[in-house]
């Protein structure tokens, strides 16, 4: 079994940044949700990317956000990869995907934020036309994991969100076999990033491949 790749979200100080690139991970995630208490300014993260080893790719939470403005996010350097967590649908994808490439940057990757209750959702997944899905148990953020055992009819790449810890995350990686998973609570303590949990996170994901 290959290594999943890692992504730790929801950075805001200078010592995330430090601790990420410390750690080596593949993915760090800005949440540009007003109503998050992880949110950052599209300045705050263009400040925190260019900290950012240039090997790890920065990541744009957005929830319905407009579509000149997600491009405005990747040509200015921001974010490399856009996360759609809203109730986007195939219209906005479809704008944004123009946007884009009107933008000279076509190749910029989308992955799509499901909500997993149900084999139907799962269903639906696969069927969304973006690179990536990511798989979570609800709006994002909310530290509850879903029933793994729904992962089993997924049949396209996908990152794995929801609830996942340092507790739990070998159980996960060897029931899901994702791709990529997504931590943000579950490495912080009372609300902040916690350097010896990501570290621990980070470790637990290399040492069960």
């Amino acid at each position: 079994m290959s290594t999943a790749l890692i992504k730790v979200c929801g950075l805001r100080r200078p010592e995330d940044i430090q601790w990420a690139n410390e750690l080596d991970v593949d993915f760090v995630g800005f949440v540009f949700a007003p109503n998050s208490r992880r949110y950052v300014t599209p300045a705050q993260a263009l400040e925190l990317r260019r900290e950012l080893k240039s090997t790890i790719r920065s990541v744009g939470v957005l929830v319905n956000e407009p579509v000149l403005s997600v491009v405005h996010m990747v040509t200015s350097g921001a974010i490399d990869i856009i996360q759609l967590h809203g109730s986007e649908d195939q219209h906005y994808l479809a704008d944004l995907k123009e946007a884009l490439q009107q933008a000279g940057q076509a190749g910029t990757p989308v992955i799509r934020a499901c909500s997993v209750s149900c084999e139907e959702d799962i269903a639906r997944a696969c069927q969304l036309d973006c690179d990536w899905v990511l798989l979570d148990s609800g709006r994002g953020g909310t530290g509850q994991t879903f029933d793994w055992a729904l992962v089993a009819s997924m049949d396209r790449p996908f990152f794995l969100a929801g609830g996942l810890n340092c507790d739990n995350i070998s159980q996960a990686l060897a029931a899901c076999h994702p791709m990529a998973v997504d931590v943000s609570s579950g490495i912080e303590t009372d609300g902040v990033k916690d350097f010896a949990k990501m570290q621990d996170f980070v470790c637990r994901v290399r040492q069960s491949a």
